[in-house]
C-alpha cells in the first residue's frame, strides 16, 4: 500500500523534532488507509515548520507522476488541503514547476500536474475569499478610526491589504493555466493513448478554476472550454467503459461551473443567442442513435442554471420527457432513460416552483402533472436485456427523482401535488413482496407501521383496502406484480392487519380478495405463485361466513392439484392454519382431521387421495369438490 514516504519509526524526541507528536498520529492503523495519510495525516504533520515544505516536495516530486491513477488524485487533493499553510510558496515554487509538467510528454506526470494546479488554484480562491472578507470586517473598525489619521497613510493600508488578495496567482501563472488545454489541444493529446486521462484531468481544472473564479470572462479559452466539454459528451461511446462515468461527471460538473461564472450577464440573465445555441444543441443531441450520447447531454441539461434555462423550460422538459419513453428501437437504452429521470428532478430544484408562474421559468400548476406522469411512467420500466434487470435502473432513479420534486413542492406550493396523479400508478405496494431481503424487510416496514397507525380509522383502512384491490386486478395474471402482490397479501393477513374486518361476517373486502386470489391461480402451472395463493387462502380463514366456507373449499380443491409439490404445500400449510385458528373447527374432530393431513403420502395416486380429502371434507362439512369430465 503507497503512503507518503517519510519515515515514522526513528522519531524520537530529540533526533526528529515532534518525533513523539508525529508518531502518535502516524500510528499503524492511521497509516494504514490511504486516505487518511494523504488528506488528514500529511496536513497534520506538515502543520510543524520544519516539514511544511518537505511533504509538499515530496508530494509534487515523487507523488503526482505515479503510476497509479488514484495516488495522483489523493496527491492533488493533498496539495489542496496543505495548500493554507504555505500560500507563498504554492504561488511563488509549486506552481511554476508544476505548469511546465502540465504539458510534458510524460502522461502520468501530465495527468497528476494538471490535477494538482487545479486544487492548488482552488484552495488559493478560497484563501483569497477568506482575506476578502476579513478585509471588510477589518475596514468597518479601520475608517472609524481613520478621520484621525493621514489620509495617504489610510490609503497605504488599504492597498496593503487588497495586496494579500491579489498577489496569489501572476499574470504569468494565469497564462500558464489557459495555456494547458491550448497546448493539449494544438498537440492533439485528448485523441488516442491517454486522450481519456487528459479529458477528465481538464474537465476538473475548468470546474475548480470556475469556481475559482479566475478572471477570464469574454477571453477566447472560454469556446475552448466549451468545445472540450462538448466533445467528452459526444464522444463517451468512443471511451472505455472504465473511464466513461468519469468523463460523464466530470464535464457535466464542468460545464455547471462554467455556465455559472462566465455565461450570466452583468445585468442577470443570459445572452439570447448564446442561450439559444446551447440549449439547441444540447436538446438535439438527446435524440442521438448512441445512448451514451443522449446520457451526457440529458445530464448537460440539468446542470444548466436557472438563468440559462429562463424561457426554455418546457422545451427542455418536453425533450427529457422524449429520453425517458421506451420505444421498439431504443428499449434497451435503460441508462439514458434513468439519467433523463435524474435531469428533470434537477431541472426541478433548479428552476424552483411558482404556483401561478409561468411553465416556461417554473414548476407551477401548468406543467406539475406533466412532470409527475413522466417520473411515475419510470416506476413501471422493468425492461430486461443481457446484463439483466436493467429497468431497475430506471425505477431507482424514478424514486429518488421523485421524492425530490415532491419534497421541493411540499416545502413551497403544497397545493400543487394532485393526488389523483399518484392513485393512477398504484403498482408500486409491490416491494413488500419483492425478491431481495433488504428490499423487503424496509418496505414492509414502512407499510406495517403505517397501517398500524389507521388501525383504529376504518375510513383510512377502507381507502386502503379498495387500493389494495383495485392494484390486483388491474394486474391480473401480471405476474410481475401479482406474484410480489400475492406475497405480501399473506403478511398482512399473517400480522392482523384487517383485524378490524374479522367481527364482520361476510365482508366486502375479504370475499373480493378471494375472488381475485382464485381466478389469479385458476389453471396456473406457476408453482411459486400456486404457493403463494394457498398462503393467501390460509390467511383468509380468520373472516368468517361465506368467505371462511369458500377458502376451505378452495383449499380442500388444491389438495388433490395435479403437482405432487402442490399437494404437499396445501396439506402443510392446512395444518399450521388449523393450530393458528384452531376455532374453526370442531374439537372433536380436530385430531383426526390433523392425523390424516400429517400422515398421508400426498405423492400417492389421486383416486387415493380423492378418498382422503373427501373424508375431511365430511368431517368438517365442506362439500365436496366434483371431479369434470374432460371433454372429448
Amino acid at each position: 500500500m503507497e503512503q507518503i514516504s517519510f519515515t515514522v519509526c526513528g522519531f524520537w524526541e530529540g533526533t526528529f523534532p515532534h518525533g513523539i507528536d508525529i508518531l502518535t498520529a502516524a500510528d499503524y492503523f492511521a497509516v494504514g488507509k490511504i486516505a487518511n495519510c494523504f488528506l488528514n495525516i500529511s496536513v497534520y504533520i506538515a502543520g510543524f515548520p520544519e516539514y511544511t515544505e518537505p511533504i509538499i516536495d515530496h508530494l509534487v516530486n515523487m507523488k503526482i507522476n505515479h503510476w497509479d491513477g488514484v495516488i495522483r488524485e489523493f496527491s492533488a487533493k493533498a496539495l489542496h488541503n496543505l495548500t493554507p499553510q504555505a500560500p507563498d510558496y504554492m504561488t511563488c515554487t509549486v506552481l511554476p514547476k508544476l505548469l511546465p509538467l502540465a504539458v510534458g510528454t510524460d502522461l502520468h506526470t501530465r495527468h497528476g500536474a494538471i490535477l494538482a494546479c487545479a486544487e492548488i488554484t482552488h484552495a488559493l480562491s478560497k484563501l483569497a475569499k477568506e482575506n476578502k472578507s476579513f478585509i471588510k470586517k477589518f475596514l468597518k473598525g479601520y475608517c472609524k478610526a481613520a478621520v484621525s489619521l493621514k489620509y495617504a497613510h489610510c490609503i497605504e493600508v488599504v492597498e496593503k491589504l487588497i495586496g494579500l488578495v491579489t498577489s496569489f496567482l501572476n499574470e504569468k501563472i494565469l497564462e500558464g493555466l489557459k495555456h494547458i488545454h491550448v497546448e493539449l489541444c494544438r498537440r492533439q493529446l485528448y485523441r488516442g493513448l491517454g486522450g481519456e486521462l487528459m479529458r477528465l484531468a481538464v474537465c476538473t481544472l475548468i470546474e475548480k478554476l470556475s469556481v475559482s473564479k479566475m478572471p477570464f470572462r469574454g477571453d477566447p479559452i472560454i469556446d475552448g472550454w466549451q468545445w472540450l466539454i462538448n466533445d467528452s459528451l459526444q464522444s463517451l461511446h468512443l471511451v472505455s467503459s472504465n473511464t466513461r462515468q468519469q468523463i460523464k461527471e466530470s464535464a457535466v460538473s464542468a460545464l455547471a461551473a462554467l455556465c455559472n461564472e462566465y455565461y450570466c450577464l452583468k445585468e442577470g440573465g443570459a445572452h439570447p443567442v448564446q442561450q439559444d445555441e446551447l440549449v439547441k444543441q444540447y436538446m438535439s443531441n438527446l435524440q442521438s442513435p448512441e445512448e451514451m450520447i443522449r446520457c451526457g447531454f440529458s445530464l448537460a441539461l440539468g446542470a444548466l442554471p436557472r438563468f440559462l434555462l429562463k424561457g426554455k423550460l418546457q422545451e427542455v422538459l418536453e425533450s427529457l420527457k422524449k429520453v425517458t419513453c421506451i420505444s421498439s428501437k431504443d428499449a434497451s437504452f435503460a441508462e439514458s432513460r434513468k439519467d433523463g429521470l435524474k435531469a428533470i428532478a434537477k431541472i426541478c430544484l433548479t428552476v424552483g416552483v411558482k404556483g401561478e408562474g409561468l411553465p416556461t421559468e417554473y414548476i407551477s400548476k401548468d406543467n406539475v402533472a406533466q412532470i409527475y406522469n413522466t417520473l411515475l411512467d419510470g416506476l413501471n420500466d422493468y425492461t430486461t436485456d443481457s446484463r439483466g434487470d436493467v429497468g431497475a435502473w430506471v425505477r431507482e432513479a424514478a424514486m429518488s427523482s421523485l421524492m425530490e420534486v415532491t419534497l421541493l413542492l411540499t416545502q413551497n406550493e403544497p397545493a400543487l401535488i394532485d393526488a389523483n396523479v399518484s392513485k393512477e400508478r398504484r403498482s408500486n405496494l409491490v416491494s413488500v413482496g419483492g425478491l431481495t431481503e433488504s428490499t423487503v424487510r424496509c418496505s414492509s416496514q414502512s407499510l406495517f407501521d403505517y397501517l398500524k397507525g389507521i388501525q383504529n380509522n376504518l375510513n383510512a383502512l377502507s381507502s386502503f383496502c379498495d387500493t389494495l384491490l383495485q392494484v390486483f386486478e388491474d394486474n391480473l395474471l401480471n405476474d410481475r406484480v401479482s406474484v410480489p402482490l400475492l406475497k405480501m397479501l399473506d403478511q398482512l393477513l399473517a400480522n392482523g392487519c384487517f383485524d378490524i374486518f374479522v367481527a364482520e361476517e361476510n365482508h366486502p373486502f375479504p370475499m373480493k380478495l378471494l375472488a381475485l386470489c382464485k381466478e389469479e391461480s385458476r389453471r396456473s402451472k406457476d408453482t411459486q405463485k400456486l404457493r403463494s395463493s394457498i398462503a393467501v387462502f390460509c390467511g383468509l380463514i380468520q373472516f368468517p361466513g361465506d368467505t371462511r366456507k369458500k377458502v376451505l373449499f378452495q383449499l380442500f380443491l388444491l389438495l388433490c392439484h395435479p403437482f405432487p409439490i402442490i399437494r404437499k404445500t396445501t396439506a402443510s400449510q392446512i395444518y399450521e392454519m388449523l393450530i393458528t385458528y384452531s376455532d374453526i373447527i370442531d374439537p372433536d374432530i380436530t385430531e383426526e382431521v390433523m392425523t390424516i393431513l400429517s400422515d398421508t403420502n400426498w405423492d400417492a395416486e389421486l383416486p387415493f387421495l380423492r378418498e382422503q380429502r373427501n373424508y375431511i371434507c365430511d368431517l368438517m362439512k365442506v362439500p365436496k369438490p366434483q371431479l369434470v369430465a374432460k371433454s372429448t
